[in-house]
């Protein structure tokens, strides 16, 4: 979305072409799968504003996504982290579930969060985006960035500070000597880079 804004004209009309072509979405992250899969699912406010600062309403909108999750069919919920400007979402499921189930949430809560804030018509939420998760490395690595998502962006020092994150559960699963071996084993290395450090 991004680095749409600093593309020349030649450039956008490239990238437009190729989603025609692959019969992508023209303004929108394509979707995948249509099976069970394990994903990273990834949503944020619209130009990564902070809409969700305060920290009642991060947990109001845990409790939402979660309930919500546990309504689909085949739903397992790994990790996750809600930001005051986006989430992410480690999940075992069936995407097109999700796809459905989440437009409902986004259109709630931005009615919900406009009428609190006094912002009519305000774009509260841009597409989330999906991806694959391809092995266990891929997915250790994704658990562990989403667990320390909260101290990547410097809102804590440690992941456990972060209240809308499942950190601890990992932690009270794990211990903390396993987590510290799954984070030298899989570190999160540039995943995020570019479009999460906004």
């Amino acid at each position: 979305m991004y680095a749409y804004r600093i593309m020349t004209e030649d450039e956008r009309r490239n990238v437009m072409n190729y989603r025609r072509l692959m019969k992508f979405p023209l303004h929108a992250p394509p979707h995948f799968g249509d099976e069970i899969g394990v994903y990273l699912l990834t949503a944020a406010n619209y130009e990564h504003a902070h809409i969700m600062t305060s920290e009642q309403r991060r947990m109001e909108f845990e409790d939402k996504i979660m309930s919500l999750l546990a309504t689909l069919p085949e739903t397992e919920v790994r990790a996750w982290c809600i930001l005051p400007n986006h989430y992410h979402l480690v999940v075992r499921m069936l995407l097109p579930a999700f796809k459905a189930a989440i437009t409902r949430l986004h259109n709630g809560t931005s009615t919900q969060w406009n009428r609190e804030d006094n912002t009519p018509g305000r774009k509260v939420w841009h597409h989330f985006s999906d991806r694959a998760i391809r092995s266990d490395r891929h997915y250790w690595v994704a658990v562990n960035y989403v667990n320390t998502n909260a101290v990547r962006h410097g809102y804590v020092k440690k992941s456990a500070e972060w209240p809308t994150s499942s950190f601890r559960c990992h932690l009270d699963e794990l211990g903390l000597d396993r987590m510290k071996e799954l984070w030298a084993e899989y570190p999160i290395g540039e995943m995020g880079k570019g479009w999460d450090e906004i």
